[in-house]
């Protein structure tokens, strides 16, 4: 089954559902999301940035789902594999501020030990264009500002999953977007080098079921001169017609449509992971496993989030073969109770 392309702005949500208007996919993120907010008690809205750069990852949320706020930062030394980070779960929520629709105003978050700020970045003139995203964290000891920047014609994966009209949800997957800046630990900057750093969005906002399982792959780089991204999911999205596939290749998204086959094994850390379907043959292979448990009753999670290298090869709907290796990135399996 092929989702419909959406071209023009339409609103997420009528009279509190879904709007049928609404589901489908986009090159860009044009759906107004102002009808999620507070007081259903299952509303999701977070803002998730990747950062790899030959030397470090970095990782930034800010969230609000209803009933708290849930915050992060994380930092990652390739080559010692120390971390630092910081997390802050505050109930109820406060110290947030999300934009009503992806890039219309900032995003902050605020709790102890944790700043965060996600800032438009805007040309100059009487009629600005957004031409980036600047990215600041800081926790103890640590602290990074990232320029994410967006070229012209760059296009972003958006797509509305309708579970129901009660339960769906909207996110935008944006690969490969040229990051730089710098990271500092314990004192010491680091540069984040352009033309060899990424920076990847998650943007969400939807009202979900209670207990969902899903994966995630998301990766940047060259190859052969060729910037490519790769974003693949499932099974949350199992049966709504709807996927989060596609292949960057030099900014033009070409959208897969096929629901993927993954093949991994979590209790062999070191065991490639295959992705296939849609044009896609690709394997992952993994260096390091970022954990993440919380449970607090009936609230838990439970997240495999992998770091490493894709490799593989993608046909497009044209029939061109693209070969690709060395894609920095992640590959994940998640279980939540929220």
């Amino acid at each position: 089954m092929t989702a419909r392309e959406l071209t023009e702005s339409v609103s997420l949500t009528r009279a509190g559902r879904l709007n049928p208007a609404a589901v489908g996919w986009a090159r860009q993120p044009i759906i107004d999301t102002a009808g999620i907010g507070r007081g259903h008690g299952r509303n999701k809205r977070w803002e998730y940035w990747n950062v790899t750069t030959p030397t470090h990852i970095l990782a930034l949320t800010v969230s609000s789902i209803d009933y708290a706020a849930v915050h992060e930062v994380w930092i990652f030394d390739r080559a010692t594999e120390r971390t630092w980070s910081k997390s802050a779960t505050v109930i109820p929520p406060r110290g947030v501020q999300l934009p009503a629709s992806l890039e219309v105003s900032p995003a902050h978050a605020r709790a102890k030990g944790l700043v965060i700020d996600i800032d438009p970045v805007l040309s100059p003139g009487s009629m600005p264009a957004q031409t980036g995203t600047r990215l600041r964290a800081r926790i103890d000891d640590a602290s990074f500002d990232v320029l994410a920047d967006l070229p012209p014609g760059h296009e972003r994966l958006a797509v509305v999953v309708p579970w129901s009209e009660r339960w769906f949800q909207y996110t935008v997957k944006d690969v490969a977007r040229p990051a730089s800046g710098s990271v500092t630990i314990e004192g010491v900057t680091h540069p984040i080098p352009a033309g060899a750093s990424w920076a990847v969005l998650d943007h969400g906002r939807g009202r979900w079921p209670y207990d969902i399982r899903w994966n995630w792959g998301a990766g940047s780089g060259r190859t052969d001169g060729r910037v490519i991204g790769i974003q693949v999911g499932g099974r949350w999205t199992d049966g709504t017609g709807v996927t989060e596939n596609a292949m960057l290749v030099d900014g033009r998204l070409h959208k897969i449509h096929e629901d993927l086959r993954w093949d991994y094994d979590l209790a062999d850390h070191r065991r490639p992971w295959r992705v296939q379907g849609g044009g896609l043959t690709a394997s992952f292979a993994p260096f390091y496993d970022k954990v993440t448990r919380t449970n607090l009753g009936i609230v838990a999670s439970r997240t495999d989030q992998f770091f490493g290298h894709w490799g593989g090869a993608f046909t497009t709907a044209e029939g061109d073969t693209i070969a690709f290796d060395g894609i920095l990135g992640w590959a994940e399996e998640v279980h939540n109770r929220w």
